[in-house]
């Protein structure tokens, strides 16, 4: 309700209005509303849900004052009312119980103020002139004390690779191990395993974003997110089959945008299929994971993906990591993948089938059932690499000291002799054609 003001916000609203539950707390607020030029007739009788069922036909006022002295709950009808009120509107609570702590629930639920009964003409005057100046006075948020934040889409280059796995684990480490505010958006609607590895229900706050993004803020939010720790909340869905994806993608946009605002990491489990209908949901990503295995239809998409990636979103930092690795098993070999894509391969998380089933059997993510075990601690070093690399991109530079900004993968790439040049290109021709090397 206390969103951000935005210039023209009362463009034809009601400058006031008040829904108040007893005659005499109207004959001291009428008055005092006739002093600073507001029209009398929008004092009302009645409480809060009066006032909710008010609103969800009617434009919001600039400043709303709301009788609680009738509710059983305030904070949950507080919470109605958010749902119905335009942002920028500035919202006063008047009540019966002097309690400090519902006062800090009501200031931290998004309201403005909140007066004890019986009200008082001074007070009543004092308050209004401040909120008052609350709407007519722009937010300036100084550039210095905006709030961090890094976003980062975990891709997998084929289904299966365990872009999920590493999703749910970043998240969790940022949010654990780093204390760092983190927010987890699982963007596979229908068949999304976010909230599944953390064991938690999904909720319905991501299909509600889905059907009316104009409802996203602030407030939607906190209101939709799951809490998976204190640090940690999720958004997922798990959409009906029967229930096809029909957005634009403004609301993935909008969601990232209040991601932003209200946390320092986000985490997007970004299906593949994601890019191809919505590219600009990378447009503010700072740092890519490609999650791959090492076969060839990975390595045929990683070189597809990291095209899309330079074309598309060359701002973001790139991390090529290769998930459940067995060396002995692998398809084709590390050496021929790295020829095969032109670059070093950042970072390779063993393959640890126990680990994955322990971790599946405690609903807790990968690396946080793992934390000892070597593909863990491969999680970790990744964790380390995200952080530090959107540090490099920050920086504009890269000789930043840090993990990934010492890394040049151009001067890295193995030099070959002429003789060895012919076996490059047979593997690179073999990706592209989708055959098969011979072991």
């Amino acid at each position: 309700m206390n969103a951000p003001w935005k210039a023209g916000g009362a463009n034809g609203r009601e400058p006031f209005a008040a829904y108040m539950c007893d005659e005499a707390s109207l004959d001291v607020l009428r008055p005092v509303a006739n002093e600073l030029g507001w029209q009398t007739e929008r004092c009302i009788r009645g409480g809060l849900r009066s006032a909710v069922q008010s609103l969800s036909i009617a434009a919001s006022p600039n400043i709303l004052m709301v009788d609680l002295s009738e509710s059983g709950d305030p904070l949950n009808d507080i919470n109605a009312l958010a749902e119905v009120c335009e942002p920028g509107t500035v919202v006063l609570a008047v009540g019966q119980v002097n309690d400090v702590r519902l006062y800090r629930d009501l200031l931290a639920s998004g309201i403005h103020d909140y007066l004890l009964k019986p009200l008082s003409p001074a007070t009543l005057r004092d308050a209004l002139s401040q909120a008052q100046t609350a709407f007519s006075t722009p937010k300036v948020v100084d550039a210095s004390d905006e709030k961090r934040h890094i976003s980062t889409a975990v891709i997998g280059t084929r289904g299966g690779v365990g872009a999920s796995t590493l999703a749910t684990s970043l998240a969790w480490m940022f949010s654990a191990e780093d204390k760092l505010s983190t927010s987890l958006l699982d963007l596979d609607i229908h068949f999304g395993t976010g909230a599944l590895t953390l064991d938690l229900e999904p909720g319905r706050g991501l299909t509600d974003a889905i059907d009316n993004p104009s409802r996203i803020d602030g407030l939607f939010i906190e209101r939709a997110m799951i809490r998976a720790n204190d640090n940690l909340a999720i958004l997922s869905a798990e959409a009906s089959m029967n229930a096809p994806l029909l957005t634009d993608g403004g609301a993935f946009v909008q969601l990232q945008e209040e991601f932003r605002q209200a946390f320092e990491m986000t985490v997007i489990d970004m299906p593949r299929s994601m890019l191809v209908n919505f590219p600009q949901l990378l447009a503010e990503v700072n740092v890519v994971v490609l999650v791959t295995e090492m076969s060839l239809a990975s390595a045929r998409d990683c070189i597809r993906l990291l095209s899309w990636v330079k074309s598309n979103a060359p701002h973001a930092q790139v991390i090529v990591a290769a998930n459940k690795v067995q060396a002995q098993f692998a398809e084709i070999t590390k050496a021929d993948f790295e020829a095969s894509i032109e670059r070093k391969l950042t970072l390779l998380v063993p393959y640890d089938i126990k680990g994955a089933s322990n971790a599946a059997k405690l609903g807790q993510t990968f690396a946080h059932s793992n934390r000892a075990s070597k593909a863990g601690a491969a999680i970790r070093e990744l964790a380390h690499l995200v952080i530090g690399s959107a540090d490099a991109a920050e920086a504009g530079t890269a000789t930043k000291k840090t993990l990934l900004g010492k890394f040049d993968f151009k001067a890295m790439l193995p030099k070959r002799d002429k003789s060895a040049a012919p076996a490059k290109a047979k593997a690179k021709g073999k990706v592209e054609a989708g055959g098969k090397t011979g072991r």
